[in-house]
């Protein structure tokens, strides 16, 4: 068989040959996700305090004589306190999140976990957030078996169990969801809330009720600040370049 080689002309063979060593004509991979870059020159802050007004819930005790291993961990009385407020009327355990405004950004998850730890037959911290994708690490610090059990709606709801020095649970939520209510099967009085949010902009207030929004971009928002037992109140914010806000966001009692 006789093979006929065809002569192409110069420019075409040029073309061809640049074509394929071209890499920024390489089309990016669809799967890898477009993260937000913060521009540090013009990102700002949004702080503020949460407090309370009027009367305060009494807290109430809880029995844990249905587990005397939990009781023993125990010295004295332990009080279930949902509205915890300091002198000055601070508030803690409240949520405090950008709602709306960052449009359609997209922030990677941190790498660091996000920790609940079931210590002295109690869920600790009481409130926590993460966002989207980051790890759940869930610990048994107690010597006796608890189980946590997240009662999502939006994520997928699981319930597991985990006996005294078994290994960390990790998990993740793919969406946002706020708030999970999180109970304990085992133990009814444990309890915790987790808020799931698909960016880094979300606090949990201390005992002096402030909270700090660190790295946003300048713009419009609608911050929502939750709690348990008191509800949901928003507050809207306009945060200029290199900016700070700041806000007083007041729940108030009967």
């Amino acid at each position: 068989m006789t093979h006929r080689w065809v002569a192409l002309p110069l420019c075409v063979f040029l073309i061809l040959v640049s074509a394929c060593s071209d890499k920024s004509n390489i089309e990016p991979d669809a799967d890898e996700p477009a993260y937000f870059k913060i521009d540090p020159n013009t990102a700002g802050m949004i702080a503020g305090n949460v407090i309370f007004k009027g009367k305060r819930p009494a807290p109430k005790i809880v029995d844990m004589d249905q587990d005397p291993q939990c009781a023993e961990l125990h010295q004295q009385s332990v009080y279930d306190d949902p509205v915890s407020v300091g002198s000055e009327g601070s508030l803690a355990n409240a949520f405090v999140w950008i709602k709306q405004g960052l449009d359609d950004k997209k922030f990677e998850p941190p790498t660091d976990p996000m920790v609940i730890d079931q210590k002295g037959c109690w869920f600790g911290p009481r409130v926590l957030g993460l966002q989207v994708g980051q790890t759940f690490k869930v610990l048994n610090s107690d010597p006796v078996t608890h189980n946590i059990h997240p009662l999502a709606e939006i994520n997928r709801e699981w319930n597991q169990s985990q006996s005294p020095g078994a290994e960390p649970l990790i998990r993740k939520f793919s969406r946002p969801e706020v708030m999970i209510r999180v109970k304990c099967n085992i133990h009814n009085w444990m309890h915790a809330w987790i808020g799931v949010v698909d960016h880094p902009y979300f606090a949990v207030t201390g005992p002096d009720g402030a909270f700090q929004l660190n790295n946003v971009p300048p713009g419009k928002y609608t911050i929502e600040v939750w709690h348990e037992v008191l509800g949901r109140k928003e507050e809207q914010i306009t945060l200029v370049r290199a900016g700070r806000s700041e806000t007083i966001i007041e729940f108030k009692g009967e």
